[in-house]
């Protein structure tokens, strides 16, 4: 992977470069040379561009073997999927007798199938699907539905190939979790606590709750949107991140939730510490609905 000749690499539509090879330690440059920031042994990014995670993943796939592909919580990141942050790279390729190792790395060696590998801005990546198939051995079912649904809201893959591959990686750890979670995905869903807030209520005998309902005024005019309603019983449930408490975006929370009041609607609020709390939130929207009408199912 290194020569004795430094060899620079152009990164695609930017004008500074990587430097694989034996390039002198990051540090302070020599007259008239550009800075260099270390990203792995003997990896630099030079001319100051930025240490961002698109850079670092640009300039370690030129030194990788060629059917590897950024993976897991890096692919996540890549591919805009909300869900935990990890400061390692991973990288996924083909089984074989010796793995790259670099310390920055996280290496996985897979079985890799037709459509496990797409591409964001020229960066090899794991697909929708094949993402969703590599956290399931990691994460929470809450946190799995929430990327099921980024995955599906993104367009990373549609429900058929997200079925066909879980399918194929049967056997896989965490894989009869994310065959469990299917059933509870959905790509209405606008953002990771909707989805895991969604998941609570559904996971226990509250009736079913309709992503980015829609309230309509007397005359069928669409005047709002709610993270979840039920429309029966004319009770909203939202989830409110600390954007929600500043400035124009308070003001227009003030307006929405008042036009969602004009049409008769009980709007239960939830924020980042609810999250933490599931059974909490199950009891108050199980107390909003009893106090519309609703009646619970008999118990078995």
């Amino acid at each position: 992977m290194a020569s004795d000749r430094t060899q620079q690499l152009s990164l695609v539509g930017d004008p500074a470069h990587i430097v694989p090879a034996r390039a002198r330690p990051a540090g302070r440059p020599r007259s008239g040379e550009p800075s260099r920031t270390r990203i792995s042994h003997g990896l630099y990014l030079v001319d100051a561009l930025p240490d961002l995670l698109d850079h670092r993943c640009r300039a370690l796939g030129a030194v990788l073997p060629s059917d590897a592909a950024f993976s897991h919580w890096t692919a996540a990141a890549l591919l805009g999927v909300p869900t935990r942050n990890c400061p390692s790279v991973h990288v996924v390729l083909s089984p074989r007798r010796v793995l790259p190792q670099r310390a920055e790395l996280v290496v996985h060696g897979r079985m890799l199938v037709r459509g496990d590998i797409d591409e964001v801005a020229g960066i090899r990546v794991t697909s929708g699907a094949r993402l969703y198939v590599d956290l399931a051995e990691y994460l929470t079912v809450p946190e799995l539905v929430a990327v099921g649904d980024a995955v599906l809201r993104l367009g990373l893959t549609h429900a058929e190939a997200l079925d066909e591959r879980v399918v194929a990686a049967a056997g896989r750890r965490g894989v009869g979790r994310g065959r469990d979670c299917l059933a509870r995905l959905d790509a209405r869903a606008q953002s990771a606590p909707e989805s895991v807030v969604r998941y609570w209520l559904t996971s226990r005998d509250l009736p079913p709750v309709t992503p980015q309902y829609e309230i309509r005024d007397a005359v069928g005019r669409v005047v709002a949107h709610a993270d979840l309603g039920y429309e029966e019983w004319k009770v909203l449930v939202e989830y409110e991140g600390r954007q929600h408490g500043f400035g124009e975006q308070f003001d227009r929370d003030v307006e929405r939730y008042s036009r969602m009041a004009a049409q008769g609607w009980l709007v239960i609020r939830f924020g980042r510490e609810h999250l933490r709390r599931p059974q909490l939130m199950i009891q108050r929207v199980r107390q909003a609905l009893l106090s519309r009408g609703w009646t619970p199912p008999p118990r078995v």
